[in-house]
């Protein structure tokens, strides 16, 4: 049921174009490009069941559906058990059950609002500001010649961005929060922090290297760092492969 609800609700939701697109562009040529990649706090477990709702409506969904996520989301409860002591019922009106079906699109249908919001910020304010969303995570990619104007930027997106969460009961993950930065010049470069003391945060130095969702990337996007490390991986493997072939006692199947 929850499937079929999920597929029913994917159908629909990119019918009526609500599902936020991320778009990039790819690199301007001459242009140097600059990342800022964040994190939401407590993304899944904060889910407002009642604005989940309201969103609903504004997508235009059916009203038979809406119904029947207001009936499984809203009211609920939930009790802790410990052998044989059992505590007061809690209401749960947070949160979505990332084993669940309806998991993936309703966390999605949650955040693309903000970005919706955002990006009519950021083309009313003329900000040229990318927005790449991974759900709870994700990017705003800023390109420019100049790197003052892509602080600036990037400066403006954030505090947009942690302004429009905390309307929707979410938060960014400060430690998680980091600055990178692309150029194709050569010779030494040291690009300038991104200083966030004004909202309340200290400077952000953008790294040599920059590990993001399995990759490793260098300034000039090049992948010398990432085959390195892997391919040090696959060596380390095949040495501790080596040494342990005689040594099968105690080992399950799957690790020989």
């Amino acid at each position: 049921m929850k499937k079929v609800i999920s597929e029913c609700l994917q159908f629909q939701l990119i019918l009526n174009n609500f599902i936020y697109p991320c778009k990039l562009g790819g690199w301007v040529k001459n242009n140097m490009m600059r990342i800022f990649a964040f994190n939401i706090a407590q993304f899944f477990p904060l889910l407002n069941h009642h604005h989940l709702l309201l969103i609903h409506k504004k997508a235009g969904c059916d009203s038979k559906v809406i119904h029947l996520l207001s009936n499984y989301l809203v009211g609920r409860k939930t009790q802790y058990c410990w052998n044989n002591v059992s505590s007061q019922f809690f209401n749960i009106d947070v949160g979505v059950g990332q084993g669940s079906a309806l998991f993936p699109i309703l966390s999605a249908l949650y955040i693309s609002p903000v970005f919706h919001i955002l990006e009519n910020c950021l083309k009313n304010l003329k900000i040229l500001v990318s927005i790449l969303s991974f759900v709870n995570n994700g990017l705003f990619v800023a390109q420019s010649k100049s790197l003052l104007v892509s602080n600036s930027f990037l400066f403006c997106s954030y505090n947009i961005f942690s302004s429009l969460l905390e309307k929707f009961s979410l938060i960014l993950e400060y430690g998680k929060i980091e600055v990178f930065h692309f150029s194709r010049f050569y010779g030494a470069f040291v690009p300038p922090p991104l200083n966030l003391s004004a909202l309340g945060d200290s400077n952000l130095r953008p790294r040599n290297t920059w590990r993001y969702l399995g990759f490793i990337f260098n300034r000039k996007l090049l992948f010398h760092q990432y085959i390195d490390f892997y391919m040090s991986k696959v060596i380390s493997t095949v040495k501790c492969i080596i040494i342990l072939r005689n040594f099968t006692h105690g080992l399950i199947l799957y690790q020989k």
